[in-house]
Parts: structure tokens; C-alpha cells; sequence
């Protein structure tokens, strides 16, 4: 099993510049398992959460994508209670757009009011006066996009937002969202290619693309599967295998692996030392 040592290995992924300001390592750290069952309510061990968050900045983490729905708001507290006053060079990517009723409920809520609402919950939960990058969780499908994302470049125009990203959408649905505000990025799934347009869209335009569970790997990571085969053959785990394939697949790729533990922080983290050779690479892009 591919292992870290004590300096950091994120910043072997690379790096990608999100909109014309914010340099990230391409490798980075997702928030929603920081939470209780359904992302709902405090983890089970707090403290573990809070180290995590820690551990991941120092392995060289310094791009963290986490949401206003993530508990709600549990994810965004540990974060501030973690790293605040936050290292200089830390990203922090937040989402709204998303009500949550009860655990494992997911409600999308796209009018502008909610929208600010929601904003500003997360500048005060996460102590900061401006948001580096602002994502809308979905498209509310009873509120126009123009609407939706106008509200978002307002606060931008107010200096409470940085940059705006979209998640699950298509490219029609970008197409419509670039007409009121520019947009850094959007969001892939190794085992899901129908965003693969999208991906394209996202390269020709210098986007970041996040990956939406970059290891839900399903059928590919199970006994004798082609995950399975090549992480033997490298000496790594099928997860290790999936971001190194993210990894590969774009420059714009930015896999943000969430875990509650450090000892699984450092196994994902150390993918960022994986190098795929082609044939592996396209082994594992054909089975998919």
C-alpha cells in the first residue's frame, strides 16, 4: 500500500489556477463526511473531525470544498474550529442552494433570498468576509438561472463572494449561467461519464472541475475488477488508484476525497505520488 511520509504529498498533484487568482493544489478535501448519518448532526467523534482538517493542511491540502447543507452548517463550524484564522494560501469552497428537512433529505432552493440567506449563514459560520468560491449546490428548476446565479454575481459585486461555481449541471445549463456571471467551475464522477461533455466544456474554458464522489468507483473497485488488478500491480488501494486516475484524466481535475479519518486522509492523500502509465490508465477508462 502506497504510504506518506511526513511532508506533503498533496502538493505532488499539481497545481490549477481558479479564475485568474487562486492557485490550488490539484488534490484536495471534501467536508460532507464530517457530519452524522444522512450529513446530518455532529460527527460521531468531533475531535477526530477537527484533526482530519488539520492533518489535511498539513499534508499540503490547500483547497477544501465543503457546504452550507453538510449537517447543516456542522461541516462549515469544524472547519473555523479546525483552522481559523486560516493559513494564508487555504481555498475554501462552499455550496447553497440546498434546504435539508431531515437526514438524507435534500431540498433545492434557488430563490435569490434564500440564496443570500444562505450566504451570509456561511460567512458568519466560517468567519470570513468573503467566500472564495461560491458554488450553487443545484438548479432550483422552479427559478430561472438567470435569477439563481444573478443573485450570486450581486454578492460578488458586493465583495461577499470571489468567484462562482456551479455543481450538476450541463452544458446548456452553463451556457445560460455564463451570460450572468462568469463561472470558474463545475463539477465528474469516475465511474459517471455522462458529465463528459461537461468536462470538455470545463477545459475549453480553463474551469476547475471538482468530482462529484471522485471514489464511487462501484463495480470497478470490487474482487478482481480492474481497480482491483492495477492497485495490486502498483501496489496501492483501489481508492489511491481512482484519484490517480482523476488525476491523469484532466489538468482541470480537482479531486476533493472526504474521509472522517486521518489514517484514511493519508491514504488518499498519497495518490498524488501514483503515476498511471498509459495502458493503466486507459485499462481502467475502458472499464468504466
Amino acid at each position: 500500500m502506497t504510504s506518506v511520509s511526513s511532508d506533503a504529498p498533496a502538493r505532488e498533484a499539481g497545481t490549477f489556477l481558479l479564475g485568474d487568482d487562486l492557485r490550488v493544489h490539484r488534490l484536495g478535501y471534501g467536508t460532507m463526511q464530517l457530519t452524522g448519518p444522512g450529513v446530518w448532526g455532529d460527527p460521531a467523534d468531533p475531535e477526530e473531525a477537527v484533526r482530519v482538517l488539520r492533518r489535511a493542511v498539513e499534508l499540503g491540502v490547500t483547497f477544501i470544498d465543503t457546504a452550507d447543507a453538510y449537517g447543516p452548517f456542522t461541516a462549515d463550524l469544524l472547519l473555523r474550529k479546525a483552522l481559523h484564522p486560516y493559513p494564508d494560501d487555504l481555498v475554501i469552497a462552499t455550496k447553497a442552494g440546498f434546504a435539508r428537512t431531515r437526514p438524507g433529505e435534500w431540498v433545492p432552493i434557488g430563490r435569490p433570498a434564500y440564496l443570500r440567506q444562505q450566504v451570509e449563514l456561511s460567512l458568519r459560520n466560517l468567519g470570513v468576509e468573503r467566500i472564495d468560491l461560491l458554488q450553487l449546490h443545484r438548479i432550483d428548476p422552479t427559478v430561472p438561472i438567470a435569477e439563481q446565479v444573478g443573485e450570486l454575481a450581486a454578492l460578488q459585486r458586493e465583495g461577499k463572494i470571489r468567484h462562482i461555481g456551479l455543481s450538476e449541471v450541463n452544458t446548456a445549463d452553463l451556457e445560460v449561467a455564463g451570460k450572468t456571471a462568469t463561472i470558474v467551475s463545475v463539477r465528474y464522477n469516475l465511474a459517471d461519464r455522462a458529465a463528459e461533455d461537461v468536462l470538455t466544456y470545463a477545459e475549453e474554458r480553463g474551469m476547475g472541475f471538482i468530482p462529484w464522489f471522485p471514489l464511487a468507483t462501484g463495480e470497478l473497485a470490487g474482487s478482481g475488477g480492474p481497480l482491483d488488478r492495477i492497485a495490486d500491480e502498483l501496489g496501492a488501494t483501489p481508492s489511491q488508484l481512482a484519484l490517480a486516475w482523476l488525476l491523469k484524466r484532466s489538468p482541470n481535475m480537482l479531486p476533493i476525497p472526504g474521509t472522517s479519518s486521518v489514517a484514511h486522509l493519508e491514504d488518499n492523500l498519497a495518490a498524488a505520488r501514483l503515476t498511471l502509465t498509459d495502458k493503466q490508465f486507459d485499462a481502467l477508462s475502458d472499464a468504466v
